[in-house]
């Protein structure tokens, strides 16, 4: 098991081939496929226990604050996307080409005020639309909720929508 979760780590953390890390545990890439995909369910199975949602109804960092509160009082963090660069087959490389980057993947990230990960989606191309992903995330059965009558801040990408307040374009 502690092979296993060593293989795991050695990939997730520096994006080596799977072929690669079998010539160096000497095992095949079937078996490191399998070692990955038992430490990877182990893993999101324990995710309810480790990510909780924040236990005060307002976050300090706006509720300390006399520009932000009363505000800001609902808000529960901020959502933005980022691409990174993607290696992909040459028969799907136009719908990975961003505007500026290249082939990239677009992932979108909802963060809370004390700057931890809520929520992260990865795996869009990067001509993708930060709302088309915004909606992928929203109606998936385990993907991003947003509570009643709370929001996420956005910037001028998302579309308006309920749980999401967008920033003026410059501002």
């Amino acid at each position: 098991m502690r092979e296993q979760v060593a293989i795991f780590l050695h990939i997730i953390g520096h994006n080596v081939k799977f072929r690669v890390i079998g010539s160096r545990y000497y095992r095949s890439i079937e078996t490191i496929h399998r070692y990955f995909r038992v430490v990877l369910k182990a893993i999101l199975k324990l995710y309810k226990l480790a990510i909780r949602l924040p236990d005060e109804p307002t976050p300090s960092e706006i509720r300390n604050n006399t520009r932000f509160y009363p505000y800001f009082k609902d808000c529960i963090g901020a959502l933005d996307g980022t691409h990174f660069r993607a290696s992909v087959p040459l028969s799907i490389k136009g719908r990975f080409r961003s505007r500026k980057y290249g082939t990239t993947q677009n992932v979108l990230a909802a963060i809370t005020f004390n700057l931890k990960f809520f929520d992260v989606l990865a795996g869009w191309e990067g001509s993708a639309h930060d709302s088309c992903i915004l909606s992928d995330a929203l109606s998936r059965p385990r993907g991003l909720r947003i509570l009643e009558g709370k929001y996420y801040l956005a910037d001028a990408g998302y579309d308006i929508r309920n749980g999401c307040i967008t920033l003026y374009r410059g501002v």
